[in-house]
């Protein structure tokens, strides 16, 4: 909204005067027609005063035309008209000077720096290494070195396979390829064991080659030998081999968490303050006050850039300050809601952990209640291939 208001404080906007006796539909059809009104004051049932841009003056004639309204150029606002105004003076022509040469000064610098990667990689932490690097809002273009940047990046990132840096207008692009995290892979001419990857019970042992080191039943631990890497004859010497086998176990997962019967919540109530301002590089000048108006509140930050072209980003920043005033409310649980809440979480939590829930074999809830507060401990007990292969150093 506010930038909508800048532009079209740029573009020339218009006060307006509204007067019949179908107002509401008339501001309806604006509002369908995404035409923007703003300022809007009644001073009578029939009288409405609004704010509207000048590009959009032709379409509310028609819509005027459809409500038996009529509208009134009340005053002209904007830069368009302050220019016309002073157009005859010298002082337009030297602010208009002073602008191009600002705008020439500002193209030699940086005023934005953007990531670009196709994972989650951590963006933030390589903005921090860019601006180690020199790289950063406010440098000269001519002061930066692509060519070591790169490499900087790629000698200490081992997880990095690609990284692109390239200067577009006022614009830093830093494009990064994640490198593909690949499982150590053993050649079948290597020799091997098979070792317990985590805790369990053993339920079936398939050995194709190497020598079982535990039995059905076995309770095992994690980096417990499963299948030896060796085959030892009675009539001949031990010989190393790549070991293969099915080995499953009964492993189990578990989520406890506790919570009261009477919660404090934090609610959004429908009161909200925006604190409206601009940023000049680092300085930041509020257009009201700042302080927020309620005692609990949460906080929603939102700031654009300005740019002229594609990128050629300004050292500009358009930001709104949305406080959202927070209510507290008590809500009390039965024992059997805080159980079913509980017991839900925790499941939901346990699947996403374990990603395949078919072979799940048991599932088990432990409930305790002490002092107005419930504790739910879910277990469930997992059949899953537990091995992997470990090489042996001769």
């Amino acid at each position: 909204m506010f930038l909508k208001i800048l532009l079209n404080f740029l573009a020339g906007f218009i006060k307006i005067k509204i007067e019949g006796y179908y107002i509401e539909r008339f501001i309806n059809l604006c509002i369908g027609k995404k035409i923007l009104l703003w300022n809007l004051k009644r001073e009578k049932s029939t009288i409405v005063y609004a704010n509207i841009g000048i590009n959009n003056f032709k379409q509310i004639k028609q819509i005027a035309k459809k409500t038996n309204c009529k509208v009134k150029i009340e005053e002209k606002k904007g830069m368009p008209f302050l220019l016309n105004k002073y157009k005859k003076r010298k002082i337009f022509l030297i602010l208009f000077l002073i602008v191009i040469i600002t705008i020439f000064t500002l193209s030699n610098f940086v005023w934005n720096i953007e990531i670009k990667c196709d994972t989650n990689m951590d963006t933030a932490n390589i903005l921090n290494e860019l601006k180690e690097y020199g790289i950063k809002t406010g440098i000269l273009k001519s002061k930066i070195n692509t060519k070591e940047v790169i490499n900087r990046l790629r000698l200490k990132h081992d997880d990095i396979a690609w990284v692109g840096l390239k200067i577009e207008g006022t614009n830093v692009i830093c494009e990064i390829v994640e490198a593909d995290k690949k499982p150590e892979i053993i050649n079948e001419s290597e020799y091997c064991n098979i070792v317990a990857e985590k805790p369990g019970i053993i339920t079936k042992i398939n050995v194709q080659d190497g020598t079982a080191k535990v039995n059905i039943g076995d309770i095992i631990k994690p980096g417990t030998i499963l299948v030896e890497g060796s085959i030892e004859g009675k009539y001949t010497p031990i010989r190393y081999v790549h070991s293969k086998a099915e080995i499953e176990a009964r492993v189990w997962y578990s989520k406890k968490e506790k919570m009261s019967l009477t919660t404090t919540e934090n609610r959004a109530s429908n009161n909200l303050q925006n604190v409206y301002y601009i940023k000049l590089n680092n300085l930041k000048i509020n257009f009201n006050k700042s302080i927020p108006k309620f005692k609990n509140y949460d906080t929603i930050n939102e700031e654009k850039k300005l740019k002229i072209f594609s990128n050629f980003y300004l050292p500009i920043q358009l930001g709104k300050t949305t406080y959202k005033e927070m209510v507290k409310t008590n809500k009390t649980f039965t024992e059997e809601e805080a159980k079913q809440f509980l017991e839900n979480k925790l499941k939901e939590q346990l699947n996403s952990e374990i990603g395949n829930t078919k072979n799940i074999y048991n599932t088990k809830t432990n409930i305790k209640f002490q002092n107005n507060q419930i504790e739910v401990e879910v277990i469930y007990e997992v059949l899953e291939n537990i091995g992997t292969k470990e090489k042996i150093t001769l």
